[in-house]
């Protein structure tokens, strides 16, 4: 027997595993980097590519600080909506889900021999062409990254009020929310102008700490105000119409607590990468690290909320939580803080695509004077519009189900389809046209049920209160 000689494809193969490795040390799809000087101080000017020396527990705090957040508060009153059954059903598969359409992305993240998709528009470019590619996933994506900090201004400024009203007792002035909302506004005015993703790690690290830390706070200080005494679980709408609605509305608001993915591609830019060592490797494991974080905080607030204080649960369980004072005013400082780190993460790629635009597409000088205006209009614009309509459920439950659903549930299964074109009828075909269906039900659904809550509250809200 003698030793086969090597066919065309096994050159082929040699060729492109070589062109690989040279793409690393270039840093393109070529062996030689093609880019001008204007074009690579632009790259490193912008905040996703700016920096790539993050390591794995960057990825980590990152992902618990845009995942964890305002959301968490409100999975009690979702609960009450939803029911013990299909409530612990819908937190359960959410979970698996996402965290299943989470690989997805880290894996698709090079796919391709020496390339990044550092964005999750230049992914969607991927799979479904130039145009339609971002026709499909820039609306999304900046619905959902847009939505998410006006959602935390209300947040933010609720909290705020809170802790004031809290601590505030004999003779105090009673505050208007805008004002309350201004304020924390003005912490963005500052921090919106950190350069990059890695420039915030300080700013994540410490609201990731205060996610799991309020989130623990909420449940603990639910099993020390013990099960109340007229605590009942029946569904708290009194209407057939309002019951059905407020399921939908209670779905949008799981959908809103699992937020992640629009940021992750952008997460995983920021982690070096080399063919011995994919940044896919550290950034999975910064990931389940997450998402066990996720689950310790989701499921005990959820489910021991509903429990205590049952169908009469606020949106936000920390409002149903007046005693010890102490606890629950840190707490709601706990939810600023936190907000304040997320209001950054999801800011940082709507930045990125704003810069981007200025700088390459109308030939703007890539400044800090630029960068400066451009931030404090967009801080601007997400604080006034927070004052404006600070409908906090109806707003989670609305972009929940219209912006999140697509781009967390379903659309990196379409991606993978798409891309990998999996065996017909294989485990891989049906699992995630599993989640297709589930999440266009999910987008429908909770779509209808936010939007019927928003029209509800603005009936009855006056106007900068």
């Amino acid at each position: 027997m003698g030793t086969q000689a090597p066919t065309d494809q096994d050159y082929g193969y040699r060729n492109e595993e070589m062109a690989f490795k040279r793409s690393y040390v270039a840093g393109t799809p070529d062996s030689v980097d093609t880019r001008t000087d204007k074009q690579k101080a632009i790259d490193d000017w912008l905040p996703v590519t700016g920096s790539r020396n993050a390591k794995w527990w960057y990825a980590a705090f990152h992902n618990v600080t845009a995942m964890v957040g305002a959301g968490v508060l409100s999975l009690p009153s979702a609960m009450a909506d939803l029911g013990w059954g299909p409530g612990v059903t819908v937190l359960i598969l959410s979970w698996v889900i996402t965290l299943y359409t989470l690989w997805q992305m880290v894996e698709m993240h090079e796919m391709v021999p020496g390339k990044r998709f550092d964005r999750y528009h230049e992914l969607g470019q991927h799979a479904f062409g130039e145009k339609l590619g971002l026709y499909i996933v820039v609306p999304q994506q900046l619905i959902c990254e847009v939505g998410v900090d006006i959602v935390y201004m209300v947040t933010g400024g609720k909290s705020l009020k809170k802790f004031h009203d809290l601590l505030c007792t004999k003779n105090c002035k009673d505050i208007k929310l805008t004002f309350f909302i201004m304020i924390f506004a003005s912490a963005h005015f500052v921090l919106s102008h950190l350069p990059n993703f890695n420039s915030i790690s300080g700013v994540s690290l410490a609201a990731a700490v205060m996610s799991l830390s309020y989130s623990t706070i909420a449940w603990t200080a639910s099993v020390h105000k013990g099960v109340q005494p007229d605590v009942q679980y029946g569904n708290p709408n009194k209407t057939a119409a309002g019951k059905v609605f407020g399921f939908f509305n209670a779905l949008g608001d799981v959908a809103f607590a699992y937020a992640g993915h629009n940021v992750v591609l952008e997460i995983q830019a920021t982690i070096p990468s080399t063919p011995e060592k994919p940044s896919k490797v550290p950034m999975w494991r910064g990931v389940l690290l997450a998402y066990i974080v996720v689950a310790l905080c989701y499921f005990p607030v959820a489910i021991i909320g509903f429990w205590m204080f049952g169908n009469q649960v606020s949106d936000n369980i920390l409002i149903s939580l007046e005693k010890p004072t102490w606890l629950i005013a840190m707490a709601n400082m706990f939810v600023v803080i936190h907000v304040i780190g997320s209001y950054q993460i999801y800011a940082m790629p709507v930045f990125d695509m704003i810069e981007t635009v200025l700088v390459k597409k109308w030939n703007f000088r890539p400044t800090w004077m630029l960068r400066f205006a451009s931030r404090n209009i967009y801080v601007a614009f997400t604080m006034f519009v927070g004052m404006t309509f600070p409908f906090f459920g109806a707003l989670l439950g609305f972009f929940g189900g219209f912006a999140f659903a697509p781009t967390t549930y379903f659309l990196p299964c379409i991606m993978w389809l798409a891309i990998y074109k999996p065996r017909r009828f294989g485990l891989s075909w049906f699992a995630n046209w599993i989640c297709i269906v589930l999440g266009i039900l999910l987008m429908i659904c909770s779509s209808i049920g936010g939007l019927r809550q928003i029209i509800q509250d603005a009936s009855t809200y006056t106007f900068y209160s």
